[in-house]
């Protein structure tokens, strides 16, 4: 046994589950130097004879700024961007660093995008909002006229129903959280209430559903069920504080909580009310899900309960052996989470993650747990349990109920291996 292992030995380690995992209560104090030693961690041990006064405490620092900007010593921290296709100009996605992040909000400049004919640069003072079809009278809106209407401020999570996809794959890519599940996100959300503007306009009896489109080069377009519409979706005009952003849809996009992603049309001009589905292009070409049998699924919107780990994560190397934060998030489209379980052991045993904040429902949720590695294999994995019961399945679980060519939907199970080495990369257990 090294030195090392017996000074962990030699600790109070409370041990919950196998492969090294611990309580929650050693989160507190947790640091390098709880794990052995000083003398073991040599870059921890402070000579206070050598302190001095570093260059930049000396002089003045830049002037303000309009606007600020990230420190130049965090340019790595950016969103994962994909290459152009031809084929579909303005097209594709980019992905939020979830494994160089922290916390459950993501910052706007690294919110997920995803575009299906770029990014169009609407003028507000040109953009109407259209609400029209099966309604007493069709209403028009500026944006202005929605900026004087009461707004209201919700923390939620957005996913791509296409996120984690490569999961579905015959063989584990050598990925990292952001390239596998970076199609997800959480902010707050601050807009009008769609129940409010589909009141005055007055929705007709026949009327069942909403039929939503944008205003960018796709035209893009969805159909949401109306005792969704009435319930909690809304028209957002605020992200984080601030205008949305032109590639989340300014100056207004619909915002459907809970749901897959498309649905929440950006850049939003139109709202028809209708009798029922009105089946454009992209919710029947396009995001169905393939069954196992041959048949397909529409309008499965609500997105499953589901968690990832996103540190230790994919590409990343653990660089010591001793105690080491397990973290991640876990989001729900059917309530809050009320749970996470963390296995160091591929899911042969299991130890309950201490959950941060207030844990709202439809909105991420931060988990953390200490793990002892003492340079063993390991396979690490996550698995939630929202509030309505649901628990996140395997990924063979996922997988038998889908025919092998669907991508949409998938909420099994990550698994991280990390070998003797440290080096940690996705795993299909």
């Amino acid at each position: 046994m090294s030195d090392k292992q017996k000074d962990n030995a030699s600790m109070n380690w409370d041990h919950v589950a196998s492969n090294g995992l611990l309580s929650r209560r050693h989160l507190l104090g947790l640091g390098l130097a709880s794990t052995a030693s000083l003398a073991a961690n040599p870059l921890l041990a402070a000579d206070t004879a050598a302190i001095s006064t570093p260059s930049w405490s000396k002089v003045p620092g830049r002037d303000l700024s309009g606007y600020g900007n990230p420190s130049a010593f965090t340019q790595e921290v950016q969103r994962l961007t994909g290459s152009p296709n031809p084929l579909l100009p303005g097209g594709g996605a980019s992905r939020s660093p979830l494994h160089l992040l922290q916390g459950s909000i993501t910052p706007n400049g690294l919110h997920f995008e995803r575009h299906h004919a770029g990014i169009p640069n609407v003028d507000p003072a040109q953009h109407r909002l259209l609400i029209h079809g099966l309604v007493r009278q069709a209403l028009s809106f500026s944006y202005e006229d929605l900026l004087a209407y009461p707004q209201e401020s919700r923390i939620y999570f957005l996913e791509c129903s296409g996120n984690s996809g490569a999961n579905t794959a015959a063989q584990p890519s050598d990925g990292t959280a952001a390239s596998l599940h970076g199609l997800l996100s959480g902010a707050q959300w601050t807009g009008v209430r769609l129940s409010t503007l589909l009141e005055e306009a007055g929705v007709k009896e026949e009327a069942s559903w909403i039929a939503a489109t944008g205003v960018d080069g796709a035209s893009m377009g969805r159909s949401v069920p109306l005792n969704k519409a009435l319930d909690d979706v809304f028209i957002a005009l605020y992200q984080n504080g601030e205008p949305i952003r032109p590639e989340q849809g300014y100056p207004m996009r619909l915002f459907v909580p809970g749901w897959e992603g498309n649905v929440s049309i950006k850049w939003l001009g139109q709202i028809k009310l209708t009798s029922g589905p009105a089946n454009f292009r992209d919710e029947t070409s396009r995001y169905t899900d393939f069954l196992a049998d041959g048949k397909a699924l529409q309008f499965t919107y609500p997105m499953g309960v589901k968690s990832v780990i996103t540190s230790p994560s994919g590409q990343m190397t653990l660089r010591r052996h001793g105690v080491h934060e397990v973290t991640g998030l876990a989001w729900s489209g059917s309530g809050a989470i009320s749970r996470v379980e963390i296995s160091a052991d591929g899911g042969s045993t299991w130890a309950e993650a201490l959950l941060e904040g207030e844990n709202q429902a439809l909105a991420l949720s931060r988990f953390r747990l200490p793990w002892l590695w003492e340079g063993g294999p390991a396979v690490l994995q996550s698995r939630a349990t929202d509030s309505a019961g649901n628990v996140q399945p395997t990924r063979a679980v996922v997988l038998a109920q889908y025919d092998a060519a669907n991508r949409y939907h998938f909420n099994g199970i990550q698994s991280w291996s990390v070998s003797e080495q440290g080096v940690v990369a996705n795993a299909f257990a």
